[in-house]
């Protein structure tokens, strides 16, 4: 998606450029995702009245600005938490947090399967993009309204540092040996 020089203290990031400016239809979704095994969220609790809260916190880099979605979702696709953040400055790196609150319903698994998806949006039609800030007994992919990448041609979005982790307050990036 081009060269950008990533935020200090990391070498590598994902970038996306938009080659058209495309219409997303409403059951259209373009998004990044990540599958995070479930013995490694194991110990949220989800699904159970032991829910834990997590902070999702990441580094994006945007050619746009304006309010973006995104999604985390049960393996199940039927339980999501969409949330916003802003990006405020074209073409510099910013660094995001997200706070959410653990789920007591839906189910979670918590073996080698899918425990959950984090998804960042880039152009969610709304069949799939819901309220921001509160679970859903749904397929959610991003936030009503988030600013969708697709939709201008030559678009850039790049992400680096994504960490998701337990607790209310995102701590330094962890780098851990495989």
């Amino acid at each position: 998606a081009g060269a950008v020089t990533p935020p200090t203290g990391f070498i590598n990031y994902l970038g996306v450029t938009s080659s058209s400016a495309y219409t997303v239809g409403a059951s259209d979704y373009f998004n990044i995702w990540q599958k995070i095994e479930g013995l490694n969220v194991a110990d949220l609790g989800w699904g159970t009245v032991n829910a834990k809260t997590v902070t999702l916190s990441f580094w994006v880099y945007s050619s746009l600005t304006g309010t973006f979605g995104g999604a985390i979702e049960n393996s199940a696709q039927n339980r999501s938490y969409p949330f916003t953040y802003t990006i405020s400055s074209a073409n510099t790196w910013e660094q995001k947090s997200v706070t959410i609150t653990g789920d007591q319903s839906g189910t979670w698994l918590t073996t080698n399967g899918t425990g959950c998806f984090v998804l960042f949006g880039l152009g969610v039609g709304s069949t799939y993009s819901v309220t921001a800030g509160a679970w859903a007994g749904s397929q959610a992919l991003s936030a009503t309204g988030a600013t969708s990448i697709v939709g201008t041609s030559g678009a850039t979005f790049y992400i680096t540092g994504v960490q998701l982790e337990l607790g209310s307050v995102a701590t330094p990036f962890e780098r851990r040996l495989y």
